[in-house]
């Protein structure tokens, strides 16, 4: 392909960016400027090929991921995407890659509200990095803030995304349903959009889940000062996830990574009433235990008594997950 930068940029992304009233200034200058009154939320995120994703994953798998991966933050601290800026390396510069890349990334832009104001276009190994940008729904929602006393509540179901890598780093053909819809889980993570403006009226703390259950609460915890109980028997498992792994599907709940969901620390006065309006606008909530004064967390098995904690991802270091 023997288009340039500049070529690529306006063939590709310019055209299909999206307009705001309050972006003044996108694509083809050296920055963007946007009219914003407040306070707002700043999240970035990067993907890199065979480590976020598998290399022969469809480019619009990437376009898809590298901005859900950004709300799902967005969500968390209760903030409304408006604003993206791609930074996009790429090896080679191919005509069907960029228009499928360019295919999952603003359909779910589309689908956010949320407009392309700018980025980068560099050769190199493979990777994507989004920041995203906006104003917030009233207060920030952070990782403190968490209370002794407070239910914790998890959007969705938990552990299959953990599952659907799995079968993407097997052959990658699903064999039934289930297996379908895990490597959907895996590949297209859904953003709980809707969460956004009600977690500031009805959460504590909040965080999304990229690394694992396990792993992402001790954040929350440690941040509010804090510890929990959490109830094995009450995470939320699929009917795809307990069919297609029925002695893994609890560990993978705890500790599989990519789910993209949202847990949060919640006054248990104010429980019913946050699940009922998170219900009304399609999100699903369970409570799966509750926050304590000994700064530990701890997973109780039915009989409540303590679980060994399974290991998580992590970029630097040992990981089993």
């Amino acid at each position: 392909m023997s288009r340039g930068e500049f070529d690529i940029i306006r063939d590709y992304f310019r055209r299909r960016a999206g307009q705001r009233e309050d972006l003044l200034l996108g694509i083809g200058d050296d920055g963007a400027v946007v009219k914003a009154a407040g306070e707002l939320a700043w999240v970035v995120d990067t993907i890199n090929s065979g480590v976020h994703f598998p290399e022969d994953a469809p480019a619009h798998v990437v376009g898809h991921r590298v901005l859900a991966v950004n709300l799902s933050d967005m969500v968390a601290m209760g903030a409304d995407p408006r604003w993206a800026l791609l930074a996009l390396t790429l090896p080679v510069a191919e005509e069907a890659w960029l228009d499928d890349f360019c295919d999952g990334f603003f359909r779910l832009a589309g689908e956010a509200g949320c407009v392309l104001a700018g980025g980068d276009l560099t050769r190199g190994p493979l990777a994507a990095t989004v920041t995203l940008l906006g104003p917030l729904h009233g207060r920030a929602v952070t990782r403190a803030g968490a209370r002794v006393g407070d239910d914790i509540l998890v959007s969705g179901t938990l552990g299959d995304a953990r599952a659907g890598l799995d079968i993407a780093l097997g052959d990658g053909a699903p064999a039934d349903g289930a297996e379908a819809f895990l490597l959907n889980r895996y590949l297209y993570p859904a953003p709980r959009l809707a969460l956004a403006p009600l977690l500031p009226r009805y959460a504590h703390a909040a965080l999304d889940l990229s690394d694992g259950l396990c792993a992402d609460l001790s954040h929350m915890l440690e941040a509010s000062g804090v510890g929990a109980e959490l109830s094995l028997a009450e995470l939320p498992l699929s009917e795809a996830l307990a069919a297609h792994a029925p002695e893994e599907a609890r560990r993978l709940a705890l500790a599989g990574g990519d789910d993209y969901e949202i847990v949060c620390a919640v006054d248990p006065g104010q429980r019913e009433a946050f699940m009922a309006a998170a219900a009304a606008a399609g999100v699903s909530l369970t409570r799966i235990g509750r926050v304590t004064d000994d700064k530990e967390l701890r997973v109780l098995d039915e009989a409540g008594e303590p679980e060994p904690l399974p290991g998580s991802f992590r970029h630097f270091g040992d990981h089993d997950a």
